[in-house]
């Protein structure tokens, strides 16, 4: 079966779906393999299920002619995203980078959604079968689609961009992030680049936060460049208060005057703008721009204020690398609470790194007085420091119920595998 006919029959069945336990009637299902698991020993159960069609990689022993087979399951998955991808002419929007990606994408979403009809990212459904996920969701009334892309190794989106397809890019910054995979931070900006060298390859046009002059760089010979940052570009702004909340005051680029987020830190403060250019950029009226950026709060883990009894607690525990723990920590550092408290997990994908990195770590939260520091997990169990150390984030909860702490701010951060937001299961 070629491309454009199951393209036919993904018109007459517009979902689709690589888990069963996810499966609606009339789906669509590709199955996926992968180390741990393979899609196509559920291909039968997905039709009985209610699935329209299962594509799949390998022989069944039936001859159900709702099962298309087809030489791999998730390239034609991509495939698919890429036919479904060319019959917009709609501006796709491609967002990638080492810390704030999520968050930006939520923003940036928001403002567009509240003029135009805006398909995104749900989720963190952003890997190479999220991405293509994301575009198959795309509806026939889109006017905006804004894709993130996560990576961890050269290549990956390079390979994203030959089926998204992006029109504009957003590389939110380039960090201390999978080390390990991308082989060091001139690897991350190589990897990340991926965008831009797609966007200027391809007449595409970039936003970019003009106070960090490696984007500046990375971004050389792109067509369309709007920038966006503290001085210096179309769009400044500057924080104006940052506790509890970030208050954003805008400088040139815009009639408005202020913006009072619901999300926690100044490390912020880049995200915001940049979705205030995409909303100017793309004639989003100034109060759209202004009432969506201010009524979004987030709900996933990410620069999120819990309330619990008297406490404060700034949950980040989605992700962590060295950069983003360290803008955490000095965010926190700043506030003015007499007790303060610090649960951190250990970051992962650090490599051969990943020692030295914990270390500066350490040192940075030895800078300041804290009421209790605890560290959990990791390479922190193998460095000498003088701070509670628990080995995972069930220890850590069950350290935290016994504390009863009254008044307190606490942050809650680590990689997602630490899976430190469990600290506040009860």
């Amino acid at each position: 079966m070629t491309i454009e006919q199951l393209y036919q029959l993904f018109i007459q069945h517009p979902s689709v779906q690589t888990d069963t336990r996810k499966l609606k009637q009339g789906d669509l299902f590709f199955a996926l393999k992968g180390p741990n698991f393979n899609g196509n020993l559920f291909a039968l159960q997905a039709l009985e299920l209610g699935a329209a069609y299962a594509i799949i990689d390998e022989p069944l022993d039936t001859t159900d002619a709702r099962l298309i087979t087809v030489s791999d399951s998730l390239a034609t998955l991509q495939q698919l995203a890429k036919y479904h991808r060319q019959q917009f002419t709609i501006p796709f929007i491609a967002i990638t980078g080492s810390n704030g990606k999520t968050t930006t994408k939520e923003l940036v979403s928001t403002v567009l959604s509240s003029h135009y009809i805006t398909y995104t990212t749900q989720g963190n459904l952003n890997n190479h079968i999220g991405v293509p996920l994301t575009i198959l969701s795309v509806g026939k009334d889109a006017a905006m689609a804004v894709i993130e892309m996560g990576a961890n190794h050269q290549k990956e989106i390079e390979s994203y961009c030959s089926y998204t397809l992006p029109t504009h890019g957003i590389i939110t910054n380039c960090g201390k992030a999978h080390l390990e995979g991308f082989g060091g931070i001139e690897g991350v900006r190589k990897g990340k680049g991926e965008l831009f060298d797609y966007l200027r390859n391809n007449n595409g046009a970039a936003f970019i936060f003009n106070d960090y002059d490696y984007l500046q760089q990375m971004g050389t010979g792109i067509k369309d460049i709007y920038t966006y940052g503290t001085h210096n570009a179309t769009i400044t702004g500057s924080v104006s208060i940052s506790e509890p909340f970030l208050e954003v005051s805008l400088t040139s680029g815009t009639h408005l005057s202020l913006i009072k987020t619901h999300l926690v830190g100044e490390y912020n403060l880049p995200n915001v703008l940049c979705a205030v250019a995409i909303g100017k950029h793309f004639n989003v009226p100034e109060e759209k721009i202004k009432s969506s950026i201010e009524n979004y709060v987030p709900s996933n883990s990410r620069s999120q204020m819990v309330d619990k009894g008297t406490n404060k607690i700034i949950l980040d525990a989605y992700n962590a690398n060295p950069s983003s723990m360290k803008a955490a920590i000095e965010n926190f550092a700043k506030l003015h609470a007499t007790s303060k408290v610090l649960m951190l997990g250990a970051m992962m994908e650090l490599g051969d790194e990943s020692l030295k990195e914990h270390e500066s770590i350490i040192q940075l939260i030895q800078q300041y007085t804290w009421k209790d520091v605890v560290l959990v997990g990791g390479d922190y169990e193998k460095l000498a420091h003088p701070f509670i150390y628990l080995n995972n984030s069930n220890e850590a909860r069950e350290w935290f119920r016994q504390q009863h702490f009254d008044h307190t701010y606490l942050l809650i951060k680590g990689s997602r595998s630490m899976q430190m937001e469990k600290v506040l299961e009860s």
